[in-house]
C-alpha cells in the first residue's frame, strides 16, 4: 500500500513537472516557407516571410569588399553606423541587418534560437553573393554576433565567404559557468522565463565611450530589460560557438579588448587556442567590449579595413603568439 507521504511526494513532483512544462523558455518558431530569401534596399525577407530591417553604407563605384555585419545581444543594425560610414570612404560596403527579436523586428525581445539566426545569415550571404558574384564578401560579428558567425560558418552547406571578423565574440557558454550559475539560470528560465532583468547594479561597463552608452540608454530599439529565457538562449549559442571554433577555416580575424568586462578573458583565450592556424589576433590594451564604439574605435575600424584589403594591422596590436595574455 502506498503511504500518504509517497502520494504527496508524487503529486508534488507531478505538479513541478507540469509547472516546468508550462513555463519552458519561449523561442521564436519559423513560419511556413514562402520561397527563397530576398535582399531589398531596406529589408531582408527571410525564407518564411519575416522582414528584417537593413541598413547600408555603400562605397562609391565597385567596392573592394562587402561586409555583412551582425550586431550583438540586445542591439540592432545601427551599431555599425559609425564604422560603416567610415568604411564606405575606404571602398568597403557594409550591410547590417536586425536579427530576429531585436531592433525593429516583429517579436521584439523574444529569443529566436540558433537555427533561425544562422539560417537567416546564410540566406543573407547567398543573396549578397548572387547580386555581387565577383566581389569579396566578409562577415563581421560583435559579441553575440560573433557567436552567430562561428556557429553559422561551421555548419554544413554554409555559403563560402572570404573572411570572418570576430569582435569580442561572446563565447562565455555553459562550459565556463560553475554548477551554481548553471542551475540558477536553468531553473529561472524554466520557471519564470518572461521575468526581465536590467543589469543595473552589476557594476559592469561595456565601453569607455560614456556619451555613446547614454545614447543607447535613451534608444527605444536597444533592449534594456532582457527576458530570462533570452539570456538562457544566449548562453546556449555562446556554448555552441565555443565548441564550434575548432571547425572554422581561415582567414579569421579575432579582436579583443583588455578591459572587456562582459566576455571574460579565459573563454576567449581557450577559444583562440582552437581557432585555425594563421588566425590573426589583435589585442587592444585600451579596448573595452564595444571595441568599434570605444573612444579608440577609429583605430579598430582602420585595422579591420586594412586586414580586409591587405591582411595588415596598422595599429601594431597583433598578437604574435598565444596566449593572448602571456602574464596569466
Amino acid at each position: 500500500m502506498i503511504s500518504r507521504f509517497r502520494l504527496q511526494r508524487t503529486a508534488a513532483l507531478l505538479l513541478l513537472a507540469l509547472m516546468l512544462a508550462a513555463c519552458s523558455p519561449v523561442v521564436q518558431e519559423a513560419g511556413p516557407e514562402q520561397g527563397p530569401p530576398v535582399l531589398g534596399e531596406s529589408d531582408f525577407t527571410t525564407f518564411d516571410g519575416e522582414k528584417l530591417p537593413v541598413r547600408r553604407w555603400e562605397a562609391e563605384g565597385t567596392p573592394a569588399a562587402i561586409l555583412i555585419a551582425v550586431h550583438g545581444f540586445n542591439d540592432y543594425n545601427n551599431s555599425y553606423a559609425f564604422p560603416g560610414s567610415w568604411w564606405r570612404q575606404q571602398g568597403i560596403t557594409t550591410i547590417a541587418y536586425d536579427q530576429r527579436g531585436f531592433g525593429e523586428t516583429k517579436e521584439f525581445g523574444i529569443w529566436a534560437g540558433e537555427a533561425l539566426l544562422t539560417r537567416d545569415l546564410a540566406g543573407m550571404v547567398r543573396q549578397v553573393r548572387q547580386k555581387n558574384p565577383s566581389i569579396p564578401i566578409y562577415l563581421i560579428g560583435e559579441s553575440m554576433g560573433g557567436a552567430v558567425l562561428i556557429t553559422a560558418v561551421t555548419k554544413p552547406g554554409f555559403p563560402k565567404v572570404d573572411g570572418v571578423i570576430l569582435s569580442a565574440p561572446a563565447v562565455w557558454g555553459w562550459q565556463s559557468l560553475n554548477f551554481f550559475y548553471k542551475s540558477l539560470l536553468w531553473t529561472a528560465a524554466h520557471t519564470f522565463p518572461s521575468v526581465k532583468l536590467t543589469g543595473r547594479g552589476l557594476g559592469v561597463q561595456a565601453s569607455d565611450n560614456i556619451s555613446m552608452l547614454r545614447n543607447l540608454g535613451a534608444d527605444p530599439l536597444f533592449i534594456k530589460e532582457t527576458r530570462i529565457d533570452a539570456v538562457y538562449g544566449l548562453v546556449n549559442i555562446m556554448g555552441a560557438a565555443y565548441d564550434a571554433a575548432k571547425d572554422m577555416t581561415p582567414p579569421v580575424l579575432l579582436l579583443y579588448g583588455a578591459h572587456d568586462e562582459l566576455v571574460p578573458r579565459k573563454p576567449v583565450e581557450e577559444m583562440a587556442e582552437k581557432l585555425p592556424k594563421g588566425t590573426d589576433i589583435v589585442l587592444y590594451q585600451d579596448g573595452w567590449h564595444m571595441l568599434m564604439r570605444d573612444l579608440e574605435g577609429p583605430l579598430v575600424w582602420q585595422d579591420i579595413a586594412s586586414w580586409i584589403k591587405a591582411r595588415e594591422i596598422p595599429s601594431g596590436n597583433r598578437i604574435k603568439s598565444l596566449p593572448i595574455f602571456p602574464d596569466k
